[in-house]
Protein backbone atom coordinates (compact mmCIF):
# COMPACT_ATOMS: atom_id res chain seq x y z
CA UNK A 1 0.00 0.00 0.00
CA UNK A 2 0.87 3.55 -0.53
CA UNK A 3 0.46 6.76 -2.49
CA UNK A 4 1.71 9.25 -4.94
CA UNK A 5 3.54 12.16 -3.62
CA UNK A 6 2.23 15.62 -4.99
CA UNK A 7 4.95 17.03 -6.92
CA UNK A 8 3.52 19.97 -7.22
CA UNK A 9 3.17 20.65 -4.00
CA UNK A 10 6.09 18.24 -2.65
CA UNK A 11 9.19 21.01 -0.97
CA UNK A 12 11.85 18.83 -3.05
CA UNK A 13 10.03 19.15 -6.05
CA UNK A 14 13.50 20.62 -7.89
CA UNK A 15 15.88 18.57 -5.72
CA UNK A 16 13.79 15.54 -7.35
CA UNK A 17 13.84 16.93 -10.77
CA UNK A 18 17.78 18.20 -10.43
CA UNK A 19 18.76 14.61 -8.96
CA UNK A 20 16.75 12.34 -11.21
CA UNK A 21 18.53 12.92 -13.89
CA UNK A 22 22.00 12.10 -12.99
CA UNK A 23 23.22 9.00 -14.50
CA UNK A 24 25.15 8.80 -10.85
CA UNK A 25 22.37 9.54 -8.44
CA UNK A 26 23.67 7.16 -4.93
CA UNK A 27 25.44 8.58 -2.50
CA UNK A 28 26.77 6.36 0.56
CA UNK A 29 27.54 7.14 4.29
CA UNK A 30 29.39 4.87 6.37
CA UNK A 31 29.09 5.13 10.10
CA UNK A 32 30.18 3.33 12.95
CA UNK A 33 27.12 2.16 14.62
CA UNK A 34 27.37 1.27 18.95
CA UNK A 35 25.77 -2.35 18.86
CA UNK A 36 27.27 -3.26 22.55
CA UNK A 37 23.77 -3.86 24.02
CA UNK A 38 22.52 -5.94 21.56
CA UNK A 39 26.01 -7.35 21.05
CA UNK A 40 25.50 -8.50 24.54
CA UNK A 41 21.97 -9.08 24.53
CA UNK A 42 22.29 -11.68 21.87
CA UNK A 43 24.80 -13.67 23.86
CA UNK A 44 22.23 -14.52 26.40
CA UNK A 45 20.55 -17.92 26.74
CA UNK A 46 17.46 -18.42 24.59
CA UNK A 47 18.54 -15.26 22.57
CA UNK A 48 17.86 -14.27 19.38
CA UNK A 49 20.59 -14.38 16.58
CA UNK A 50 22.34 -10.73 16.16
CA UNK A 51 21.92 -11.08 12.44
CA UNK A 52 18.58 -11.13 12.97
CA UNK A 53 18.51 -8.83 15.73
CA UNK A 54 19.98 -6.44 13.70
CA UNK A 55 18.37 -6.40 11.14
CA UNK A 56 14.83 -6.25 12.60
CA UNK A 57 16.27 -3.03 14.63
CA UNK A 58 17.48 -1.93 11.36
CA UNK A 59 13.91 -2.76 9.13
CA UNK A 60 12.33 -0.70 12.36
CA UNK A 61 14.22 2.26 11.77
CA UNK A 62 14.45 2.30 7.88
CA UNK A 63 10.42 2.34 8.18
CA UNK A 64 10.44 5.25 10.41
CA UNK A 65 12.00 7.78 7.92
CA UNK A 66 9.56 8.53 5.68
CA UNK A 67 12.52 9.33 2.14
CA UNK A 68 13.72 5.56 3.43
CA UNK A 69 10.32 4.82 1.88
CA UNK A 70 10.12 6.96 -1.32
CA UNK A 71 10.95 5.41 -4.71
CA UNK A 72 11.46 7.23 -8.10
CA UNK A 73 8.62 5.78 -11.04
CA UNK A 74 8.72 6.89 -14.24
CA UNK A 75 5.05 8.46 -13.22
CA UNK A 76 6.62 10.31 -10.42
CA UNK A 77 7.32 9.35 -6.42
CA UNK A 78 5.74 7.01 -5.08
CA UNK A 79 5.20 6.76 -1.12
CA UNK A 80 5.36 3.45 0.48
CA UNK A 81 3.49 2.40 3.35
CA UNK A 82 6.03 0.54 4.47
CA UNK A 83 8.82 -1.55 3.52
CA UNK A 84 10.77 -5.44 3.83
CA UNK A 85 13.91 -5.92 3.42
CA UNK A 86 15.65 -8.19 1.05
CA UNK A 87 19.09 -9.38 2.41
CA UNK A 88 21.76 -11.30 1.00
CA UNK A 89 21.84 -15.15 2.55
CA UNK A 90 25.30 -16.88 2.29
CA UNK A 91 25.47 -20.86 1.32
CA UNK A 92 27.47 -23.22 2.52
CA UNK A 93 29.27 -23.48 -1.31
CA UNK A 94 30.27 -19.76 -0.32
CA UNK A 95 27.66 -18.35 -3.33
CA UNK A 96 24.99 -16.34 -1.75
CA UNK A 97 21.04 -15.57 -2.39
CA UNK A 98 18.51 -13.03 -2.43
CA UNK A 99 15.54 -13.73 -0.51
CA UNK A 100 12.75 -11.11 1.42
CA UNK A 101 11.83 -10.50 4.49
CA UNK A 102 8.85 -8.73 6.16
CA UNK A 103 8.68 -6.11 9.13
CA UNK A 104 6.98 -7.32 12.20
CA UNK A 105 6.04 -5.36 15.18
CA UNK A 106 8.08 -8.39 17.50
CA UNK A 107 11.27 -9.92 17.27
CA UNK A 108 10.01 -13.57 17.67
CA UNK A 109 7.36 -12.78 15.08
CA UNK A 110 10.25 -11.44 12.74
CA UNK A 111 12.26 -14.62 13.50
CA UNK A 112 9.79 -16.71 13.02
CA UNK A 113 8.63 -15.32 9.52
CA UNK A 114 12.26 -14.69 8.86
CA UNK A 115 13.58 -18.14 8.98
CA UNK A 116 11.75 -20.08 6.42
CA UNK A 117 12.84 -17.70 3.39
CA UNK A 118 16.09 -17.76 4.61
CA UNK A 119 16.28 -21.51 4.75
CA UNK A 120 15.03 -21.51 0.86
CA UNK A 121 17.70 -19.03 -0.03
CA UNK A 122 20.53 -20.35 2.11
CA UNK A 123 19.77 -24.48 0.86
CA UNK A 124 18.26 -23.13 -2.85
CA UNK A 125 20.67 -22.94 -6.28
CA UNK A 126 18.08 -20.48 -7.69
CA UNK A 127 19.80 -16.58 -7.40
CA UNK A 128 16.48 -15.00 -6.20
CA UNK A 129 13.87 -16.63 -4.16
CA UNK A 130 11.07 -13.45 -4.31
CA UNK A 131 9.30 -11.66 -6.89
CA UNK A 132 11.00 -8.71 -7.81
CA UNK A 133 9.64 -5.08 -6.01
CA UNK A 134 11.11 -1.41 -4.74
CA UNK A 135 9.18 -1.77 -1.47
CA UNK A 136 12.12 -3.12 0.37
CA UNK A 137 15.69 -2.02 1.22
CA UNK A 138 18.90 -4.04 0.10
CA UNK A 139 20.81 -5.26 2.87
CA UNK A 140 23.78 -6.90 2.65
CA UNK A 141 26.65 -8.25 5.61
CA UNK A 142 30.18 -8.90 4.95
CA UNK A 143 31.13 -9.56 8.81
CA UNK A 144 35.01 -10.44 7.58
CA UNK A 145 35.72 -6.35 7.28
CA UNK A 146 35.59 -3.21 9.67
CA UNK A 147 35.52 -1.00 6.69
CA UNK A 148 35.44 2.42 6.49
CA UNK A 149 33.33 3.04 3.13
CA UNK A 150 31.55 1.21 0.86
CA UNK A 151 29.85 1.28 -2.58
CA UNK A 152 27.18 -1.36 -4.11
CA UNK A 153 27.05 -2.32 -7.94
CA UNK A 154 24.31 -0.23 -8.65
CA UNK A 155 21.86 -1.43 -11.58
CA UNK A 156 21.27 2.19 -13.27
CA UNK A 157 17.17 2.09 -12.43
CA UNK A 158 16.14 1.81 -9.46
CA UNK A 159 15.92 4.13 -5.98
CA UNK A 160 16.13 1.51 -3.47
CA UNK A 161 18.34 1.86 -0.57
CA UNK A 162 21.43 -0.18 0.00
CA UNK A 163 22.50 -0.43 3.77
CA UNK A 164 25.45 -2.99 4.71
CA UNK A 165 26.76 -4.12 8.03
CA UNK A 166 30.58 -5.07 8.69
CA UNK A 167 32.31 -6.84 11.53
CA UNK A 168 31.59 -6.22 14.69
CA UNK A 169 34.36 -5.56 16.75
CA UNK A 170 35.16 -4.24 20.13
CA UNK A 171 36.57 -0.88 20.72
CA UNK A 172 37.07 -0.16 24.29
CA UNK A 173 34.16 -0.88 26.30
CA UNK A 174 31.87 -0.59 23.50
CA UNK A 175 31.08 -2.90 20.54
CA UNK A 176 30.86 -1.42 16.79
CA UNK A 177 29.77 -2.23 13.85
CA UNK A 178 30.57 -0.21 10.42
CA UNK A 179 26.89 0.72 8.66
CA UNK A 180 27.07 1.83 4.68
CA UNK A 181 23.63 3.29 3.61
CA UNK A 182 23.64 4.26 -0.06
CA UNK A 183 20.76 6.22 -0.95
CA UNK A 184 19.33 8.19 -4.45
CA UNK A 185 19.33 11.87 -3.82
CA UNK A 186 16.67 12.46 -5.53
CA UNK A 187 14.25 11.22 -2.63
CA UNK A 188 16.72 11.20 0.23
CA UNK A 189 19.02 13.66 1.36
CA UNK A 190 21.67 13.87 4.09
CA UNK A 191 19.79 14.81 6.75
CA UNK A 192 17.14 11.94 6.21
CA UNK A 193 20.30 9.31 6.49
CA UNK A 194 20.94 11.52 9.48
CA UNK A 195 17.76 10.94 10.88
CA UNK A 196 18.12 6.98 9.96
CA UNK A 197 21.23 6.45 11.94
CA UNK A 198 19.70 8.69 15.14
CA UNK A 199 16.92 6.29 15.07
CA UNK A 200 18.61 2.59 14.47
CA UNK A 201 21.12 4.41 17.27
CA UNK A 202 17.96 4.13 19.87
CA UNK A 203 16.43 1.33 18.50
CA UNK A 204 20.48 -0.42 18.94
CA UNK A 205 20.57 0.97 22.70
CA UNK A 206 16.99 -0.12 23.96
CA UNK A 207 17.43 -3.49 21.57
CA UNK A 208 19.08 -5.60 23.98
CA UNK A 209 16.96 -8.61 24.30
CA UNK A 210 14.49 -8.24 27.05
CA UNK A 211 12.31 -11.50 28.10
CA UNK A 212 9.54 -10.51 26.07
CA UNK A 213 12.19 -10.90 22.90
CA UNK A 214 13.51 -13.77 23.75
CA UNK A 215 12.65 -17.04 21.39
CA UNK A 216 13.50 -20.80 21.83
CA UNK A 217 17.60 -21.41 20.99
CA UNK A 218 15.96 -24.21 18.69
CA UNK A 219 14.22 -21.56 16.92
CA UNK A 220 17.62 -19.63 15.75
Amino acid sequence: MGAWVDLKSWKRREHYQLFRRYQQPFFSVTVDADVTAVWNGCRKPGAASFFLTSLFLMLKAVNDVEAFRLRVRPRGVWRHDRVGVGPTIRRPDETFGFTRLEPADRLDDFVELSSAAIARAMNGSVLKTSKPADDVVYHSVLPWLRFTGYSNALPGHDSIPRIVFGRAVPDGRRVKMPVAVEVHHAVVDGADVGRFFQRFGEELERGSVSPERRIKASDR
